[in-house]
């Protein structure tokens, strides 16, 4: 190889943009690193090949390079989601396909890839780390304000059992007794969103916490039809975590999982160490241990899910609309972070990342 190629070859592997090349007949001319990594493909195997070949006629990319060369004009397409064939994530991509003329005649053309799933993913967690703030401050002020009142009422209900001899009566007192203890149970899942509990961090093992609380609740009348699945990854270490504030986070994503199903389902745990997780600064920091809580119920629709981690939006009778919201803010205070993926009709996967090693406080 001649200096100068050596040289582009450098440059090209060099680029945080993927760069891909194709002849007249869609034949794969060259491709970067960075390319490989966005598309899940060899750059040696593809070498030469029709890239419809490696990634299908359907693939935007594809596609984009088809309508380059057909139309003799640049295509681009903005948001697509891509399938990380490496590591199985989904990966939102910028694609834009130019051809390239030599003279009057197409030559081929040329793909960039901008891969801005990093940048998505941070604006995520900044705005799940916002939204934690804003409702721990609410929490707060509702709690305070409406806990003594209550017990005031709670504490005269009390009273007229005590006093009262028709039955009649005794059933309005006793339904202020119980509506009142609900409010109060209640108000004590509000007060999880607040900032007065404190964390117990230690390191512990993250599967000997998921196998009790699967233990624990697993002897309920809802889990029986439901199949549960562990998929854990061995070389997941021993690390620092909140043991108590974690098992909260995953009793509370089992229970919606279970319930979902409607005691008919496989529940599947699965858990992974996320290698190519670049939010914080220095790759050890960056290193995730990811928990996901799969489900095979009815999904999720679309229009629920914005809406999932927000408190009091639920869409069970008997739900508070919190269990959610307190996942969120107890995952988001030890460092990590929440997502939902669900198809309707196939399931909901629910995905806790914490991290593997706490930043210095």
């Amino acid at each position: 190889m001649s200096d100068a190629l050596e040289r582009l070859d450098a440059i090209l592997g060099s680029l945080r943009v993927g760069v891909l090349a194709v002849d007249a007949d869609g034949r794969v001319e060259l491709q970067n690193p960075e390319a490989s990594r966005i598309l899940g493909l060899s750059g040696v195997a593809t070498l030469g090949r029709p890239l419809a070949e490696s990634l299908g006629p359907q693939h935007p990319a594809v596609t984009a390079l088809a309508t380059a060369l057909r139309d003799r004009r640049e295509v681009a397409e903005r948001g697509c989601r891509l399938r990380d064939r490496l590591g199985g994530r989904a990966l939102v991509v910028d694609l834009t396909a130019s051809p390239v003329g030599v003279g009057r005649v197409i030559a081929g053309a040329v793909l960039a890839l901008a891969d801005r799933t990093i940048g998505l993913e941070l604006e995520d967690l900044l705005a799940q780390r916002a939204r934690s703030e804003l409702f721990a401050r609410l929490a707060t002020g509702i709690a305070h304000e409406l806990r003594n009142p209550l017990g005031g009422i709670h504490g005269a209900a009390e009273l007229l059992l005590g006093k009262l001899s028709e039955p009649a009566l005794s059933r309005y007192a006793e339904l202020i007794r119980s509506e009142t203890a609900r409010m109060r149970r209640l108000l004590d899942d509000l007060a999880e969103l607040t900032r007065g509990g404190d964390l117990r961090v230690r390191r512990e093992n993250l599967h000997r916490t998921i196998d009790d609380l699967v233990e624990l609740h697993s002897r309920s009348g809802s889990w029986r039809g439901i199949r549960v699945v562990r998929e854990y990854d061995p070389s997941i270490p021993e690390f620092e975590f909140d043991p108590d504030r974690t098992t909260q986070v995953l009793l509370n994503l089992v229970r919606n999982a279970v319930q979902a199903m409607a005691g008919k389902g496989t529940l599947t745990l699965r858990t992974r160490i996320e290698s190519s997780y670049h939010l914080e600064q220095g790759a050890d920091r960056a290193r995730m241990v990811r928990v996901d809580v799969e489900d095979t119920g009815p999904g999720i629709p679309d229009e629920d899910l914005p809406l999932l981690f927000t408190p009091f939006f639920t869409r069970r009778a008997e739900g508070t609309g919190l269990g959610l919201a307190v996942a969120q803010h107890w995952t988001v205070r030890q460092g990590g972070r929440i997502q939902v993926t669900s198809r309707v009709g196939m399931g909901t996967r629910m995905r806790v990342e914490l991290p593997l090693l706490r930043p210095a406080e």
